[in-house]
C-alpha cells in the first residue's frame, strides 16, 4: 500500500529537485522572455522614427523624434501595467479556482469558472475602453508631458486602451491552457503574437510595402495585431486541444459566488502587479521635471531590465508551487533545496544583467538608436548606477516567492512596496532636488538595499517561526528505517 502511495505521488514530491526546478522553470522563463520581447520591440522601432520637425530642449539641444517617441511609450506604460495587472491577476484567480475544481472532478464548476473568467476580462476591457476614449490625454499630461511627447503618448495610449480586448483575451486563454496542465501549448500563442508584432512594427511604423507611415500609432497597432493573433490561436487551442473545458455561451449569466472566489485570489495579485504602475507614473513625473530626455532613458532601462527580470519572475513562479507542495507534504529538505537552487540560478541570471549594464551600457542604449547624443550622455552613467541594484534584487524577488508559498503573502507585498514605492520614489524626489537628474538614478540601488534588509529580516522570522519548527518527514522515514 505504501509503495503504491509513493509511486502515485505528484512529481513535485518525488522528482530530483534540480531536474524538477529546471523542468518547471524553463517553460515559464521562456514564456516571460517572449513577453519581455513584446515590451522591447515597439521601442526599438519607434526609436528610429524621423520627422522634419526640429525640436529643442530647454538647454537648446536638439531632441529627435525617436527620443520623444520612446518617452511617449514610457509615459503610456503606467496604464499598460494596470491592464497587465488586471489581466494577470484575474487569470491567476481563475486558474486557482479552475484547477481546484478540476482536481475535485467538478466539471460544471470548471466550465463555469472559465466562462466567468472570460466575462471578467470583457468587463475589464470596458474600463480600459473608457480610459482610452476620455482620459488618455489627461494621463499623459498628468506626468508633465507637453508638445510632441504629449501628442505621441496620447495617440499610443488611446489605441492600446481602446483595442485592449485582445490582450485580456490572450491572458485568459493562455492561463486556461496552463491551468489544465497544457503549459507547452500556452507558449504557442505568445510566440505567434511576438512574431506578428515583430513583422508588423516596421511595416506600420515606417510605411513599408504600400502601408501608410503611422509612426507611434503604427507601433500601437502592431502590438494589437500580435495580441489579436495570439488570442485567436489561444481560443482555437482551448476548443480543439483542451477537452477539460467546454465553453457554453447559451444560458450564460454572471455567477457572483464564483467571481468572489476568483477575486479572493486574484485581487492581491492585481495589487502586487499594479504597484509598478504607480512607480512608473511617479518616476516619469520626477524625471520630466528635471530633464525631458531622462524619461526616454528610464523607458530604455525598463525595457532592457525586462530581459533579465521577466525570466527571473518565471523562475519564481515555478518555485512557489514546488515549495508550497513540499511544505504541505513536510518534505523540508526538498523545500529548502529548491529554494537554495533557485537563488543560485537567479543570481547567475541577474549577474549577467549587472555585468552588461556596467561594461557595455552604451551598446545597450544604441539598440534604441534615436540619433540623439543626449540619450547616451544621460543613459550611460544612469545604467551603471541603476545596474548596482541587480546585486540585491534577485534575493528579494525569490525570497518573496518563498513567503508566498508559506502563506505569508503580506511579506511579499511589503517587499514589493519597499522596492518600488516606499523607498524608491521619496529617494528619487530628494536626490533630484539635491543633485539633479544625475543623482536620481542612485534611488534604485538605495531602494533595493532597503528592500534587501527588510526581506532578510522577514526571512529570519519565517525561518525561526515556520521552517525550523517543521518536522521533516524524509528524516523521520530514514530514522524509522534504521530502527
Amino acid at each position: 500500500m505504501e509503495a503504491k502511495s509513493v509511486k502515485t505521488e505528484n512529481k513535485m514530491g518525488t522528482m530530483p529537485v534540480n531536474r524538477l526546478l529546471i523542468s518547471m522553470a524553463v517553460p515559464l522563463m521562456v514564456s516571460n522572455f517572449i513577453q519581455a520581447l513584446y515590451n522591447v520591440v515597439d521601442s526599438v522601432f519607434v526609436s528610429r522614427i524621423t520627422t522634419n520637425e526640429k525640436v529643442y530642449d530647454s538647454a537648446g539641444k536638439f531632441v529627435s523624434a525617436g527620443t520623444d517617441a520612446i518617452s511617449a511609450l514610457g509615459l503610456a506604460f503606467p496604464i499598460q501595467i494596470v491592464i497587465i495587472a488586471f489581466g494577470i491577476g484575474t487569470s491567476v484567480g481563475v486558474s486557482s479556482v479552475l484547477s481546484r475544481a478540476l482536481g475535485e472532478k467538478k466539471q460544471k464548476l470548471v466550465n463555469d469558472t472559465a466562462m466567468q473568467g472570460i466575462f471578467l476580462m470583457v468587463m475589464s476591457y470596458i474600463i480600459s475602453l473608457i480610459i482610452g476614449i476620455f482620459f488618455a490625454r489627461m494621463v499623459i499630461a498628468g506626468q508633465g508631458a507637453t508638445g510632441r511627447k504629449l501628442e505621441y503618448g496620447e495617440t499610443y495610449l488611446r489605441i492600446i486602451c481602446c483595442c485592449s480586448l485582445a490582450v485580456y483575451m490572450e491572458f485568459i486563454f493562455e492561463r486556461l491552457l496552463q491551468s489544465t496542465g497544457r503549459t507547452s501549448l500556452s507558449i504557442i500563442p505568445q510566440i505567434s503574437g511576438a512574431v506578428i508584432n515583430l513583422i508588423m512594427d516596421p511595416i506600420l511604423i515606417y510605411g513599408l510595402f504600400g502601408a501608410p507611415k503611422m509612426g507611434v500609432a503604427g507601433a500601437a497597432l502592431a502590438t494589437v495585431f500580435g495580441q489579436t493573433v495570439a488570442t485567436i490561436i489561444g481560443l482555437y487551442l482551448n476548443i480543439k486541444k483542451n477537452p477539460d473545458i467546454q465553453f457554453k455561451l447559451k444560458g450564460f449569466k454572471p455567477n457572483f459566488k464564483v467571481i468572489k472566489k476568483i477575486y479572493e485570489v486574484g485581487l492581491p495579485a492585481i495589487c502586487l502587479q499594479a504597484v509598478g504602475s504607480v512607480m512608473n507614473f511617479g518616476m516619469n513625473a520626477i524625471l520630466l521635471s528635471l530633464n525631458s530626455g531622462a524619461v526616454a532613458v528610464f523607458t530604455v532601462y525598463y525595457k532592457l531590465q525586462s530581459f533579465f527580470f521577466m525570466p527571473l519572475f518565471g523562475l519564481n513562479s515555478s518555485l512557489v508551487p514546488i515549495i508550497g507542495y513540499n511544505y504541505g507534504a513536510r518534505h523540508k529538505k526538498r523545500m529548502m533545496k529548491s529554494y537554495r537552487l533557485s537563488l543560485i540560478y537567479g543570481f547567475c541570471l541577474i549577474f549577467i544583467g549587472f555585468l552588461m549594464f556596467e561594461i557595455i551600457p552604451d551598446k545597450l542604449i544604441l539598440i534604441f538608436d534615436t540619433g540623439d547624443s543626449a540619450l547616451l550622455d544621460i543613459g550611460v552613467p544612469a545604467l551603471r548606477k541603476i545596474g548596482i541594484h541587480y546585486l540585491f534584487a534577485w534575493f528579494c524577488i525569490l525570497t518573496g516567492g518563498l513567503f508566498q508559498a508559506l502563506g505569508n503573502g503580506i511579506y511579499s507585498l511589503i517587499n514589493s512596496l519597499s522596492r518600488q514605492l516606499i523607498i524608491l520614489l521619496p529617494a528619487a524626489y530628494i536626490l533630484g532636488k539635491i543633485g539633479g537628474v544625475e543623482m536620481v538614478w542612485w534611488s534604485f540601488p538605495i531602494a533595493e538595499i532597503g528592500s534587501f534588509t527588510v526581506t532578510l529580516l522577514f526571512f529570519f522570522k519565517i525561518k525561526r517561526n515556520i521552517i525550523d519548527k517543521m518536522e521533516d518527514i524524509d528524516s523521520k522515514e530514514i530514522v524509522s528505517g534504521n530502527c
